[in-house]
């Protein structure tokens, strides 16, 4: 059974920045709808399937790869929280500090 889905505030930030990004980038949005369902498809597969990202270091802490991404999740008994959607370039100790 599909376990609920929370987005905090800062992976609400996170998709709208890198659609954004997408949107600037090409001059249009088409790049930014595919992105879109892709991130979409993934939510809907980690509700399914919640262990089907790496454990992090962090307790409970999981991450899907998608494209150049990673989505960052809290699995608990009933939910899961996406916490962050990360570009892969990005500097890891910068999402270290944002976990901890």
């Amino acid at each position: 059974m599909a376990k609920q889905i929370i987005w905090s505030l800062q992976a609400q930030n996170d998709r709208k920045e890198i659609l954004t990004y997408w949107f600037v980038r090409n001059k249009s949005n088409t790049y930014g709808k595919k992105l879109n369902l892709l991130i979409r498809k993934a939510i809907k597969l980690i509700s399914l399937y919640p262990y089907i990202g790496f454990k992090t270091d962090v307790e409970n802490v999981r991450a899907k790869v998608l494209r150049d991404y990673l989505i960052i999740y809290q699995v608990s008994e009933k939910r899961i929280e996406i916490l962050s959607i990360w570009h892969s370039k990005r500097n890891p100790g910068d999402l270290i500090k944002q976990l901890h």
